[in-house]
């Protein structure tokens, strides 16, 4: 698998966080504190939320061979973006 850039976003709050993480939840991701791996279906993401800066770090570390982790990526901004 090729390696693809994590994805950064700035200014999340701990309540948008906070939001995330139930969201993760209620698929059956389960994020627990502010940094850490999980994995469903095969796809391993690595998630750290730094709160003094405000950023959230998301990136997939392994996808199966039948899943791009460009695909992975375009999902989780989608996502994060729906939330806020």
């Amino acid at each position: 698998m090729a390696q693809i850039e994590p994805l950064v976003f700035n200014g999340i709050t701990s309540q948008q966080f906070s939001k995330l993480v139930e969201k993760a939840k209620t698929a059956g991701i389960h994020l627990a504190g502010s940094g850490g791996t999980a994995s469903k279906f095969g796809v391993e993401i690595a998630w750290n939320y730094a709160a003094d800066k405000q950023e959230l770090t998301l990136h997939c570390l392994h996808a199966p061979f039948f899943v791009k982790p460009e695909d992975v990526h375009a999902k989780i901004q989608a996502l994060v973006k729906e939330s806020l």
